[in-house]
């Protein structure tokens, strides 16, 4: 992003974690930001794609943490359970803005089904390297196996989130239960 895309997505963010969803309008987060609304347009197609962007740059955050201080634990299901426990609690320390991401990331639209493609490489990257207690591994380097545990696992640990989202789970029984199925895919 440059520097004005990262303008408007950081206004975005701030909007939500003043209001959640609805408070990201995008006439105020063009106002806000000091862009024209159309400008906004051409480069967010709309507020779920703007939402999206600002669920990537968390993440980007949460990778650079990561990199300066590694999942920790003796066995892959330790370090992925720490994993886990640093990005549930990445995204519920801003509570409102983390409904707003988790609902636009469940958006039915299919053009962002790219830019949240590219949310879940960031996360597997972290994940992987959590797995093999290796920060400098690449995707790249993961097994086949590692790649569908990858997969399983977030598949989880997003559903897990929309039951936190919807007030069905506390932040800890959202980790407890990414535990509960990384003990048995890592069997």
């Amino acid at each position: 992003m440059d520097e004005r895309e990262r303008r408007i997505v950081a206004t975005a963010v701030a909007l939500a974690e003043e209001g959640g969803f609805e408070a990201v309008r995008l006439r105020d987060v063009a106002s806000h930001s000091g862009v024209a609304l159309g400008t906004l347009y051409r480069l967010f197609r709309g507020k779920d794609a703007l939402l999206v962007a600002a669920l990537a740059t968390e993440a980007e955050g949460l990778a650079a943490r990561l990199g300066k201080s590694p999942p920790t634990g003796a066995t892959a299901l330790e370090r992925a359970t720490d994993y886990f426990a640093a990005a549930t609690r990445a995204l519920c320390r801003k509570p409102k803005l983390a409904r707003a991401v988790l609902r636009a990331a469940s958006s039915d639209d299919p053009e962002l089904a790219g830019k949240i493609r590219a949310f879940h490489g960031i996360a597997s990257l972290m994940l992987i390297r959590a797995l093999r207690g290796d920060p400098a591994v690449r995707l790249e380097d993961a097994t086949p196996l590692e790649a569908r545990s990858c997969n399983v696992l977030q598949m989880v640990w997003f559903a897990a989130m929309l039951g936190w989202m919807s007030g069905q789970h506390k932040q800890g029984e959202v980790v407890e239960q990414v535990r509960n199925a990384a003990e048995l895919v890592l069997r």
